[in-house]
């Protein structure tokens, strides 16, 4: 019994290695495949920047990159590190002809006090429901995940990060994303 049992495993081992996994999973859910187009979406969010507008879409973003970061919860430590990274990152990632986005399940009201209150410069969009967080594999009820998403002017996912540490992955995303665009032809 021992023999059949070993060559079952070796069997089984031998067809993942050649049929290698169909799909990346992380804690969130399926992730999305480099050189994939990525899901639209339409949500509202608040911006200091852009205070008049109400929705965002990812076509608002389509012909420049696009650093679209989920994570927990506005007002928390990690969430709050991650996100001043982003702000001080910020004109450097404009240079670079990107934009940064954050989207969590807060509310529009939260995430309108969050960028009053750390002064960002760009919009964070509220999915209080998980819609979106769920089509980018960032999505544990009732919070969305700290995933990061490198798209493209395209909208082609480029670079993704799953199970961030905020200390330092804003800086992390634009060494990403310089390298990309002074490698590739986009």
């Amino acid at each position: 019994m021992q023999r059949r049992d070993l060559l079952i495993r070796t069997g089984l081992l031998m067809a993942a290695v050649c049929l290698g996994p169909r799909s990346v999973s992380a804690l969130g859910g399926a992730q999305l495949s480099i050189g994939e187009a990525v899901p639209t979406f339409q949500l509202p969010g608040s911006s200091r920047s852009d205070k008049d507008r109400s929705l965002w879409s990812l076509s608002d973003f389509q012909g420049q990159w696009l650093a679209l970061y989920f994570y927990p919860r506005d007002f928390t430590g990690g969430c709050t590190l991650e996100a001043r990274g982003f702000q001080t990152m910020h004109q450097s990632f404009r240079d670079a002809g990107a934009q940064v986005v954050g989207i969590s399940a807060d509310s529009v009201d939260d995430h309108t006090s969050f960028c009053d209150s750390e002064e960002l410069s760009f919009p964070l969009l509220s999915d209080p429901d998980g819609t979106v967080s769920k089509a980018y594999g960032s999505w544990m009820a009732p919070y969305s995940l700290r995933h990061t998403f490198l798209i493209d002017p395209n909208g082609v996912l480029r670079e993704r990060w799953v199970a961030v540490r905020p200390n330092g992955h804003a800086k992390e995303v634009l060494d990403s994303l310089l390298n990309l665009q002074n490698n590739t032809s986009v």
